[in-house]
């Protein structure tokens, strides 16, 4: 597991504070002005643009592969399963247009989806954090990379470890990264088989609190694959330590929520969460992120800085 924390770090020595100060001045005031717009008009855009830069990072790193629409002879991430439902990237394909405009082939995608879910958050009320730029584009993108390098909803503590050690990020980045469910919503497909289809007596997964499973069978009937339901219930749109007390009381929505009970490190995070006084959720996360906007970064002269988003040059 060395090998691949080695070689984020050492890419991510090209990125910098205000790499575009001398280059595209307004890049950033830009990006933060439309995000706020956008976000503005419909808040559940915040989660989207967080997802978006989370499902871009852990597969071959932050490089905006994510965004590269699939082609007659090749499917892009976009079109891998556990992206199908990702969203926000019109947002970025307006962002990036409209910096096309002021500075042509300067600003990377993958600076401004790191740029984008940081002002996305901030604009609903949440941490803000410094974003380094300087990433710089790829030129690849793969269904199968991201069927491959994602973190499932579905997995257990040690997968989860491995997954995210795979790219540098510690024990406490997982627990960190997993409280951004403190905003947004899933669709009840996403966790039907804790409901129903659960190896159990009853079919349901044991783990969660019975009354948490009867309130998600309410809003979510067998084969209902289109309603949604709120991560954090009664909180789902405010980024605060909510999520935690929920997991905390085994009402985690996914089953990756509720394995971070069953690890001392991650345990021990939820349960200092518990009170929003004390709690250094807001601080951690701001960190946490600028840990997984390091991964596998391309710089310098690597990759390449796309005109379009969705498509390679």
């Amino acid at each position: 597991m060395l090998l691949p924390f080695v070689f984020h770090l050492a890419n991510a020595q090209g990125l910098t504070s205000g790499f575009y100060n001398l280059s595209c001045p307004s890049a950033e005031n830009l990006v933060k002005t439309m995000t706020e717009k956008f976000v503005a008009h419909a808040p559940n855009f915040a989660p989207s643009l967080l997802r978006l830069h989370f499902h871009d990072c852990f597969v071959r790193g932050c490089d905006a592969s994510v965004l590269v629409n699939s082609t007659s002879n090749n499917t892009a991430e976009k079109d891998a399963y556990p992206n199908l439902t990702l969203r926000g990237f019109q947002i970025i394909d307006a962002i990036k247009s409209a910096l096309e405009k002021q500075c042509p082939g300067v600003v990377s995608c993958a600076d401004i989806v790191a740029l984008a879910a940081r002002d996305a958050v901030t604009a609903i009320g949440g941490p803000t954090w410094p974003v380094l730029t300087g990433r710089r584009d790829g030129t690849k993108s793969l269904a199968t990379d991201a069927l491959n390098g994602l973190p499932g909803t579905d997995m257990n503590i040690t997968q989860l470890k491995e997954k995210f050690a795979s790219v540098g990020l510690s024990v406490k980045d997982l627990a960190v990264l997993s409280g951004g469910h403190t905003i947004g919503v899933s669709h009840c497909s996403s966790f039907a088989a804790r409901l129903y289809y659960f190896p159990s007596k009853n079919g349901t997964d044991p783990s969660l609190h019975p009354s948490y499973v009867a309130n998600l069978k309410k809003q979510c009937p067998p084969a209902d694959l289109t309603s949604i339901v709120e991560m954090d219930p009664g909180s789902f749109r405010t980024f605060d330590t909510h999520y935690y007390s929920v997991v905390g009381k085994r009402r985690g929505m996914f089953p990756s929520d509720g394995a971070l009970l069953t690890d001392n490190t991650t345990l021990a995070y939820v349960q200092a969460q518990a009170s929003p006084q004390s709690s250094t959720f807001l601080t951690d996360f701001g960190q946490s992120m600028m840990n997984m906007g390091k991964i596998g970064v391309l710089t310098g002269t690597s990759g390449t800085i796309r005109k379009q988003c969705a498509i390679i040059n």
